[in-house]
């Protein structure tokens, strides 16, 4: 089994990164493979609105030149999907929202071709917006008809500072233990 984690935050080493490794490390516990994917290293724009995944149901985007054909294709090859983003005002990041789109789009015109996988929801924040950056990745998997495991919110603003957050830390542990029990059953 497998889990691709995609981080949206652009800050290496950050916050969102430290709650993301503590579910992949669960994970890798049990036996799953997890990739580790940071946003930030390769360009991904939003959704152009063509149509053309709808017309050519291929499983990739008609839009060519960024990253988003990698990142559909490293989740059509994962039996789990993380999704972890910071808040930066009220709502996931731009890199988080168009990895969003594009593959939910993708998927949806492609009869939803990620459904029944594991998915989980990953926040870092400062103080407030992580129900709501909850919320809108949780929507890219229920819009998928994937599973969701739970998710995960830790507080810090400077890097690093989630570790004192001991409550954010415990949820992605929780989260990692939760995602790979779960896989585990839907994949007897």
């Amino acid at each position: 089994m497998k889990v691709v984690a995609f981080n949206g935050s652009a800050r290496q080493g950050g916050n969102t990164e430290i709650l993301i490794g503590r579910v992949c490390v669960e994970l890798e516990k049990r036996g799953i493979l997890t990739e580790r994917v940071s946003l930030a290293q390769q360009t991904i724009r939003g959704c152009i609105a063509c149509g053309r995944c709808a017309e050519n149901k291929d499983r990739r985007c008609a839009v060519e030149d960024d990253a988003a054909n990698s990142y559909i294709g490293k989740m059509l090859a994962a039996d789990g999907i993380i999704l972890g983003s910071p808040v930066y005002f009220q709502d996931v990041t731009p890199e988080m929202k168009a990895l969003i789109d594009r593959a939910g789009f993708v998927s949806r015109a492609n009869g939803r071709m990620l459904s029944s996988r594991v998915g989980a929801a990953v926040a870092a924040l400062r103080r407030t917006g992580g129900v709501g950056s909850i919320d809108t990745m949780n929507h890219f998997f229920l819009s998928g008809e994937m599973v969701i495991a739970g998710r995960a919110i830790g507080f810090g603003m400077e890097r690093g500072e989630v570790l004192k957050d001991a409550e954010g830390i415990q949820q992605a542990v929780s989260l990692g233990q939760r995602m790979g029990w779960l896989l585990e059953k839907l994949r007897r």
